[in-house]
């Protein structure tokens, strides 16, 4: 789990199966698809999606408030931020890395000497 301070706001994030099923029930998408589609943003800018981080960044946010504690639907959630600053980089990092530490573990592991994994 990440802390990140967006738009004035601290929030946690955790990557967590609840935050494939909370992105999947309010966007009708896969998560970890979405997260694939931007491994390319260094090679082509044009790839960036500011809303995606958002949306990444608010399913996180409601895995790490948890299952039985009230939290609102993206667009209400968007209006309580005074700003989503998509030139931080600082910010955009730590959703990008709580994404993919979170999801992709595996990718993220060193092989085993001689396991050939």
């Amino acid at each position: 789990m990440r802390e990140v301070n967006i738009g004035g706001k601290q929030v946690g994030l955790r990557a967590s199966p609840l935050a494939l099923l909370f992105y999947k029930q309010e966007f009708d998408r896969d998560l970890a698809s979405d997260i694939i589609r931007l491994r390319h943003i260094e090679d082509d800018p044009e790839t960036f999606d500011a809303l995606l981080f958002a949306q990444l960044a608010w399913a996180m946010a409601k895995a790490a408030n948890g299952l039985n504690k009230p939290f609102p639907s993206f667009v209400s959630w968007l209006s309580t931020l005074d700003s989503f600053d998509v030139t931080d980089t600082s910010v955009i990092q730590a959703i990008a890395d709580e994404a993919i530490d979170g999801f992709f573990r595996s990718a993220n592991r060193p092989k085993e000497e001689g396991s050939g994994k």
